[in-house]
């Protein structure tokens, strides 16, 4: 079964680039999310049998990112489909040139969605260093079409940076990846395979050394793919350029995927002693991260900018939960899901917003609880929900991280931790309520007959982070604290 949880999308994202019809290629879509993320819903409950020589396996930490994936793809998948209905023959005024949808394109669109989700679950599925190499080499390319969809200039300046600098980060990866394999050789020749069950197993026999410059590679790679700050540069143009359904599928899935790398090194450090050397540099990164992204957001004036800078922010977060250890890890594995549900909502409601205003620019929107009153709704919940206030899942999982430093005894790291948060709230307040209140421009009127599903999706997503705000469910928590073993 685990086989399948890849080569469904895989086939279904091949066969979507030669399907004619519309209507047939979305139900293709629908219907290959449906069945995937089934398929690893039941992975909860009866584990699949590992494949390829345990390569390919479910673990607590794998099992988590790829079912957050597919549970996001699958609303993603419901919403794209209104999203590409709607705005086929519609030229976008934020483009110079305008924008026409044709079938080639569309086709393009829906089988590189595919191909993603493809290579998003061979990451969360993947146990052999190598294999998950590929696998987020894999996610870069599937998705850089995504991000060039527009054909506009701006999109293409910023598919062209997603790649250069993914890149890089990737063949640093690949470094520490032989970094790796020199720590795992034995004296007498022989070597530990590459696969996280035997490294872990066998950690206190691999070189420090060797280890620690592994990690140090890895963790600058991964962290470029992940948003970390001063590697995030990719980041801000890529998710504003990139049409709302994929905006959301970056932040709120692919994100996740690089931070599974970073987390099977940091498994390794773990079980070989060098937990402390890990942890400083987690905190280190995820603290520069948070307070990156704090200066970029304050005085942003393109709203899907302010989204993406945001996205940085909470990669920082999770590092300085994952960094911190104890009950941190616990929180941060928490926020994964919470971070995840909360962008991509705001995401989707920025794409409705952008509909209807015909801007970027968060100046050039006013009105919109009076001229979309779900989407600026959703427009405010998700501000409180993504700057951390309660009754809000992002607030639990935040909490629990301040609250696990504040019990380590790291007191400079829960100020500056509190304090950046308060600095980003405050900066994305003014723009996201100036957003939501006033009056809309006269030329500024709601698209007649939208489909439901543009405002459906974002507010099951809504209920969803509310939910988890006041309660997480046990089995839930049970597959949290086993993930959170693997770290310590």
């Amino acid at each position: 079964m685990i086989i399948l949880l890849v080569v469904i999308p895989a086939g279904a994202g091949v066969v979507a680039f030669f399907v004619a019809s519309d209507r047939l290629r979305r139900m293709l879509l629908l219907c290959a999310a449906v069945t995937q993320t089934a398929l690893m819903l039941t992975t909860w409950l009866v584990t699949p049998a590992p494949a390829f020589g345990g390569w390919l396996a479910e673990d607590a930490l794998g099992r988590l990112i790829g079912t957050v994936a597919s549970v996001l793809f699958l609303a993603v998948s419901f919403y794209a489909v209104a999203y590409l209905g709607e705005e086929r023959n519609q030229p976008h005024s934020d483009f110079d040139e305008g924008f026409l949808f044709s079938n080639a394109r569309e086709a393009s669109f829906t089988g590189c969605l595919l191909l993603f989700l493809a290579a998003m679950t061979l990451v969360s599925v993947s146990q052999q260093f190598a294999l998950l190499w590929v696998a987020v080499e894999a996610t870069t390319l599937a998705s850089a079409p995504l991000i060039y969809f527009h054909r506009h200039h701006r999109s293409l300046e910023a598919t062209w940076k997603y790649l250069l600098i993914c890149s890089v980060g990737i063949a640093l990866a690949l470094l520490g990846i032989f970094f790796l394999s020199i720590a795992a050789a034995n004296p007498d020749g022989s070597s530990i395979p590459l696969v996280a069950p035997e490294l872990r197993a066998n950690a206190r026999h691999l070189s420090g050394p060797w280890l620690k410059a592994a990690f140090i590679l890895l963790l600058v790679g991964y962290g470029t793919k992940m948003g970390l700050a001063p590697f995030h540069t990719w980041l801000p143009d890529a998710h504003s350029e990139a049409p709302s359904v994929a905006s959301a599928l970056l932040s709120g899935a692919l994100l996740n995927c690089a931070f599974l790398g970073i987390l099977r090194a940091q498994e390794i450090c773990v079980a070989g002693g060098l937990a402390d050397f890990s942890d400083h540099l987690l905190l280190g990164f995820g603290l520069l991260s948070m307070a990156v992204a704090a200066v970029f957001i304050s005085g942003q004036t393109d709203y899907k900018r302010m989204l993406a800078y945001s996205s940085v922010e909470h990669m920082g977060i999770l590092a300085v939960g994952v960094g911190l250890g104890g009950a941190a890890v616990f929180g941060a594995l928490l926020h994964v899901i919470n971070h995840s549900l909360t962008k991509a909502m705001l995401f989707l409601v920025a794409g409705n917003l952008l509909a209807v205003f015909r801007s970027k620019s968060a100046s050039g929107v006013t009105g919109a609880l009076s001229v979309a009153p779900a989407s600026g709704a959703l427009w405010l919940l998700g501000f409180f929900a993504i700057t951390g206030s309660p009754p809000f899942g992002p607030f639990v999982s935040e909490f629990t991280i301040l609250k696990a430093a504040l019990e380590q005894g790291q007191t400079f790291v829960a100020v500056a931790y509190l304090a950046i948060l308060a600095v980003v709230m405050a900066a994305m307040a003014a723009p996201m309520f100036a957003m939501a209140q006033g009056n809309p421009a006269p030329d500024v009127a709601a698209a007649p007959g939208r489909s439901v599903a543009l405002t459906a999706v974002p507010a099951m997503l809504g209920i969803s982070i509310l939910v988890m705000g006041v309660y997480v469910p046990p089995i839930l928590t049970r597959a949290l604290r086993e993930a959170a073993r693997l770290l310590g």
